[in-house]
């Protein structure tokens, strides 16, 4: 998908904004430690960052960065990171847990950058309130500013049943996925999804965490395409 897509404003993300906003110090209390307790989070950014960098575009996007813990790991894995954050109460947090770094307050449905612009787009657990039905429209929208060649990781809850479930969040209410749903979504947006992993729940909620890693080919059209030389060091196909 090459060209831009328009939206509108959805009721579900002021519930959504409101919510964070309001638990941002706990929030960001939880998350503090960059992933250091959640092995297979952290070892799938470390991947991602590795194979934007070899992309030669180092530009990504946090999005729905919260406190900007990741935006700050995605910095110091060599990447030119910058957080986007529905609540400006997670920005101005953000900004000051980071000074050095790049925080702006923005919609997943009206990112700020330009077409074709980001070598990678990093949405860990960032689209989880999203209803099934607006979902598409939001991954549309992260093609539209991905470099052709550049990455999306998203992770997100998943399910073993046939379609998503809504559930009760801490925050507010969320979704999980069938992963290979999921990485329909993805592919239906012009994406080529390319390695996955999905893990026993790291917390007491029950669902299983899944993370997909895609890319836009190079042509802007999905197709078949060689891996990488960082995919072929771990067996990636």
């Amino acid at each position: 998908m090459c060209a831009g897509v328009s939206f509108s404003p959805v009721g579900y993300q002021d519930e959504t904004r409101a919510a964070y906003d309001g638990v941002v110090e706990l929030y960001a209390s939880l998350f503090a430690n960059r992933l250091e307790t959640q092995p297979f989070s952290r070892n799938m950014i470390s991947t991602f960052a590795e194979l934007v960098r070899e992309t030669g575009n180092l530009r990504a996007a946090d999005v729905g960065c919260g406190p900007g813990h990741l935006t700050a790991m995605l910095h110091d894995l060599g990447l030119d990171a910058f957080g986007l954050d529905l609540s400006p109460v997670m920005v101005d947090h953000a900004r000051r847990a980071h000074p050095a770094l790049r925080f702006d307050e923005a919609r997943m449905e009206a990112l700020p950058a330009e077409d074709g612009s980001l070598g990678g787009m990093l949405a860990h657990y960032s689209m989880i309130h999203t209803p099934p039905g607006e979902l598409p429209a939001l991954i549309a929208e992260q093609v539209r500013v991905l470099a052709p060649g550049g990455l999306l990781l998203v992770s997100f809850f998943a399910t073993d049943g046939s379609a998503p479930v809504r559930f009760d969040h801490k925050v507010t209410p969320a979704y999980s996925w069938p992963v290979d749903r999921f990485a329909e979504l993805l592919a239906g947006a012009g994406l080529v999804p390319f390695a996955r992993l999905v893990h026993d729940p790291a917390s007491e909620r029950g669902f299983l965490d899944a993370h997909l890693l895609a890319r836009r080919p190079r042509d802007c059209h999905a197709g078949s395409r060689r891996p990488s030389a960082a995919e072929n060091r771990r067996g990636v196909t």
